[in-house]
């Protein structure tokens, strides 16, 4: 069963780009732990201190080895300090979600046309 790991970020909005880079660098990082990143997304209109990231995992079982191989990551290291060193996040809270199966990705399989 896949499940999600739905991040909501409370960023400083004076440090848009900080946390852009930020989250850039995890593109390279979750794939080489084993997770498969949906995205990051950052805020354009409304509230401007509020960032998401998506993140699934083929169970939960995937996502404790991710989370072992993060620990040992000398990038995922790196990226975790500058985060701490800037202090761009102000707070951070996870939800884990399991998609709806005819949905999940729908655009790769031919729903969003």
């Amino acid at each position: 069963m896949t499940i999600t790991c739905f991040i909501e970020y409370c960023i400083n909005p004076h440090q848009l780009e900080e946390f852009r880079e930020y989250a850039e660098n995890w593109g390279k990082i979750i794939p080489e732990c084993g997770g498969e990143l949906l995205g990051y997304f950052l805020p354009y209109e409304g509230t401007n201190n509020r960032a998401f990231g998506l993140i699934s995992f083929d169970s939960l079982v995937s996502y404790e080895q991710y989370r072992k191989r993060l620990k040992t990551s000398e990038l995922g290291a790196a990226n975790f300090r500058v985060a701490m060193n800037k202090k761009f996040i102000n707070k951070e809270k996870r939800s884990f979600l399991q998609p709806v199966p005819c949905t999940y990705l729908a655009i790769n399989q031919g729903y969003g046309k």
